[in-house]
């Protein structure tokens, strides 16, 4: 089989996967801060819901990601926030000062 012939198979194998979302993940999970932390062979990911006058933040869901993965989220989510803005405006940022946190995880850095 040629090179081309196997790129394509590799292909249609890609464009024809399942997924299945359980329906204990179909609502989805509210998350307003996120931290970020990385080793040399990983990417961690800690959602955070932090509610007004709450002392406390809790982190909601934790993504762990090979640096290969984490670079193809960081595209991913480039591309669909050009696609978002160029459909429903531009995203004003908030520049609001982020929470002093006593965080017990790794140390974040986003």
């Amino acid at each position: 089989m040629s090179n081309q012939q196997q790129d394509k198979n590799k292909k249609q194998n890609q464009q024809n996967m399942e997924v299945e979302l359980p329906e204990s993940e179909a609502n989805g999970t509210y998350s307003n801060l996120v931290m970020i932390t990385h080793s040399p062979s990983e990417f961690i990911i800690d959602f955070l819901s932090v509610m007004p006058g709450v002392p406390k933040a809790k982190v909601t869901k934790r993504m762990v990601l090979t640096p290969d993965h984490a670079k193809r989220l960081y595209g991913a989510l480039g591309d669909n926030l050009k696609k978002y803005e160029s459909q429903f405006g531009k995203i004003k940022g908030n520049e609001k000062p982020q929470p002093n946190m006593n965080y017990r995880g790794p140390i974040p850095e986003a």
